[in-house]
């Protein structure tokens, strides 16, 4: 059985036009802080606005972050283990999680652009 936690998604995560994954947007503090843990696993995209560095100290799984500009532009990508730290990345502005892989499927690199779109 699958127990990855479901997104409940609030946009769309897109590149050039193209779905990359539903994604929840944490724009409030308590969202910010509580993150993705708590959860075994987790399917979609999750955008932390406003924050410059994450951690992965108490999670269950690892994840793949990806540091965003102003303009939603990946400036790093990086794989996190369980228990570590990414430090903030100059001009980052925001942080996009996922589970291990996803970047990878996505084919996310540093240099893409990305949009929202919100869901009504």
């Amino acid at each position: 059985m699958n127990d990855k936690a479901r997104v409940t998604p609030t946009a769309w995560l897109l590149r050039d036009g193209d779905v990359l994954a539903a994604a929840e947007v944490a724009s409030t503090y308590s969202a910010k802080i509580r993150g993705l843990l708590g959860r075994s696993g987790y399917d979609g995209a999750l955008v932390l606005k406003g924050t410059r560095s994450v951690h992965t100290i108490g999670m269950r799984f690892p994840i793949d972050v990806a540091f965003l500009d102003r303009e939603l532009a990946v400036l790093d990508v990086v794989h996190l283990p369980p228990w570590r730290m990414a430090m903030p990345r100059r001009r980052g502005r925001s942080v996009l999680e996922a589970e291990a892989g996803s970047f990878e499927r996505w084919r996310l690199r540093a240099g893409d652009r990305l949009e929202l779109h919100e869901i009504s």
